[in-house]
């Protein structure tokens, strides 16, 4: 459970995230905080959250975004709103540094996620993309299933390939870090 204030560096997709209110703060309406990202940060791939709308409201830099077909280019000032179910992934747009005040609502797990991409980047355990690895690509899916879900293919068809990776991963000990708070 992260909380407010409390600051996180992903190393790999070049995120620095400060939590400013979280789901135990706001009775899991929202989660805000503050999303920094390196000259080349970014979100490490396109992804869909099915039951939440993030908002970003770009406070310096500029920020690109995929939304579904179009590319969003958002400098300082402006804000970006992605609605629940649609496709979408961003990168810092500039040269220098690009900071958004990021609201996720509601917030369920998702500061949980956060702080698991993070851990797991620490620890050598995703790619270069900043993906998880396969075993724990397997757990993180099922245990983040509300947050967040691939594109494609379809959540059902993704669960059951990775079905037997998720047991390999839980015979090696790996499902302890999953287990629901």
């Amino acid at each position: 459970m992260a909380l407010s204030g409390q600051i996180i560096d992903n190393p790999v997709s070049g995120e620095r995230i400060t939590f400013i209110k979280t789901a135990a703060d706001t009775g899991g309406e929202r989660l805000e905080f503050e999303l920094e990202l390196a000259a080349d940060g970014r979100v490490p791939g396109a992804h869909v959250h099915p039951e939440q709308e993030e908002r970003f409201h770009v406070l310096e830099g500029t920020m690109t975004f995929r939304l579904g077909l179009r590319k969003i280019v958002a400098e300082a000032g402006e804000t970006v709103v992605v609605p629940a179910g649609r496709v979408h992934k961003f990168t810092n747009g500039g040269d220098g540094v690009a900071r958004a005040r990021v609201e996720v609502v509601p917030a369920l797990d998702m500061e949980d996620l956060l702080t698991t991409t993070t851990e797991l980047a620490l620890e050598g355990r995703v790619w270069r993309s900043g993906m998880p690895k396969p075993l724990h690509l397997a757990l993180f899916v099922s245990r983040f299933r509300r947050e967040v879900r691939a594109p494609f293919p379809p959540a059902w068809m993704v669960r059951a390939l990775l079905s037997p990776l998720a047991a390999l991963a839980r015979a090696r000990g790996h499902h302890a870090r999953y287990a629901m708070a």
